[in-house]
């Protein structure tokens, strides 16, 4: 039989987890998807995938980069880096939406006319193309 002590720890511990990962990634891609509506089944999955994952691998990154990984030593911590992690999930959302668009705008192209196309698109958003 368990003790006590330890399974009241690892309840704790699952219930951290969940706070700082789960709900904020879970929120991100909620209030993405209200906000601009997949055309298709297969976007909306990659969307998804793209949202949660960046909202979990993203804030991480910020989260150590910025040193604000100690702030998971206590609960207002946690819920502070999972607004945090909520922010790094929104903006995936958005660049694979647009990504999807521009996709599908070049449909029928082959692999070097969607190159000279994305070098074009690259050179406009700089300045360059003029």
């Amino acid at each position: 039989m368990a003790e006590p002590t330890s399974s009241g720890a690892a309840s704790l511990a699952v219930y951290k987890l969940a706070m700082a990962y789960g709900l904020p990634a879970g929120l991100a891609a909620v209030i993405v998807m209200l906000m601009t509506h997949p055309r298709s089944p297969s976007e909306w999955t990659l969307s998804l995938i793209c949202t949660v994952s960046s909202s979990i691998y993203g804030g991480a990154f910020a989260a150590r980069y910025f040193g604000w990984h100690i702030w998971a030593l206590e609960q207002d911590g946690l819920m502070m880096l999972g607004g945090l992690y909520l922010l790094c999930g929104l903006p995936a959302w958005i660049i694979i939406r647009s990504l999807f668009t521009w996709a599908e705008n070049r449909k029928g192209q082959d692999f070097g006319e969607l190159a000279k196309a994305a070098r074009q698109t690259f050179d406009d958003l700089r300045g360059g193309g003029k």
